[in-house]
């Protein structure tokens, strides 16, 4: 059994994780694909910064540097407590060191080193984005490489082609905001709570999806056409913006649900078609959904109706595993180990880092 303790302070949220995986690893280097994905979560302890950060309507990257260092180590005996195992048991230690705020990077990324250096545990720095990739694991032991990962949070929207681990191609990204980042901007131009996104969620139940015909964002290409997986959120941010105006000029109160029931529907459908066109241009017969984003219900509909059309599979990590954790940086790190791979402790925190440069980390 292999045990993995992970951190995770990319952004304002402090994880720390313990996870196990029992799987027996054959030593081939051609072993690519996660032999065994069937993962034990032992602990997984996160403490959020939302209610700090909520007043200045997004977040502070001092301050949520700051927060990291006031509760890691609070965090982290929770996490150890919780598995129920001493350092004797831990085989690794892992931590996010790409990408994200370089100053809580830094944070995460000094504790996971300083452990491994005093406990004599080999280190692991995990990219971000592979750990999202990898919370669909978490549920579905059942989904095997090749598929098509959906990555859609606040900071990042892409589509890549997971050949196995280390081994990734991006085949669509977003030309400018992030689908969470559009949330969140919808929101405050609606007076919502920060972060926007379960807000909108919560309203667009109550509204009415076709009330206002929006701008999918599409991306012309120089010889006519469209790109067939890139996406554009900023229009449609803009669109939003000049309707809630016009609106307020011309009604005392503004139909809310019925915006953000718009809104939401307009996003969902321009990652649905984009991920479905991709899966089927590429013979990728599954589809595994990862980030913030992805616990959108509204995207959760609209993809695995499409999908169920097309014999499409399509995996979602549980809500809890949406958002940022350390158990899918764990689950990242548990295979990388398994396979042989170690990082140096002259890793670096890097605020941006190419998903397709993962194995520059080993």
């Amino acid at each position: 059994m292999t045990k993995i303790l992970a951190i995770e302070t990319s952004c304002d949220e402090t994880a720390v994780a313990v996870v196990s995986d029992e799987a027996v690893y054959p030593q081939s280097p051609t072993n690519l694909a996660l032999s065994n994905p069937s993962v034990t979560v032992l602990s997984n302890m996160v403490a959020s910064q939302i209610d700090i950060h909520r007043q200045y309507g997004g977040i502070v990257p001092e301050m949520a540097s700051r927060q990291h260092l006031e509760v890691i180590n609070h965090v982290l005996d929770q996490a150890i407590a919780e598995a129920g195992c001493g350092w004797d048991d831990i085989d690794a230690i892992a931590a996010t060191c790409a990408p994200g705020l370089v100053g809580a990077l830094l944070v995460g990324l000094t504790v996971a080193k300083t452990l491994a250096v005093v406990h004599h545990k080999p280190f692991l720095g995990i990219h971000h984005l592979e750990g999202h990739i990898y919370a669909s694991y978490l549920a579905h032991p059942e989904l095997r490489p090749p598929f098509l990962s959906l990555l859609v949070s606040g900071g990042h929207t892409s589509l890549i082609q997971v050949q196995g681990c280390g081994q990734y191609t991006t085949l669509g990204t977003t030309r400018d905001d992030a689908a969470g980042e559009a949330f969140d901007k919808v929101g405050r131009l609606l007076d919502l709570d920060y972060p926007g996104g379960p807000v909108i969620d919560r309203l667009a139940k109550q509204g009415n999806a076709q009330a206002f015909p929006l701008p999918e964002g599409n991306i012309s290409l120089p010889g006519g056409g469209f790109h067939p997986y890139d996406c554009s959120f900023s229009g449609l941010k803009t669109a939003m913006l000049r309707l809630i105006q016009t609106l307020k000029q011309d009604h005392d109160e503004l139909p809310v649900p019925d915006l953000a029931a718009s809104f939401q529907y307009t996003v969902a459908k321009a990652l649905t078609k984009r991920a479905i066109a991709c899966a089927l241009d590429h013979d990728l017969g599954a589809i595994a959904v990862g980030g913030g984003v992805a616990a959108n219900s509204g995207l959760r509909t609209q993809l695995q109706q499409a999908a169920a059309d097309k014999g499409i599979q399509v995996f979602f990590p549980p809500l809890k595993y949406c958002t940022d954790n350390a158990a899918m940086i764990g689950c990242a790190a548990l295979d990388h180990f398994n396979q042989g791979h170690d990082s140096a402790f002259a890793t670096a925190a890097r605020s941006r880092m190419a998903l397709e440069g993962v194995m520059e980390l080993y």
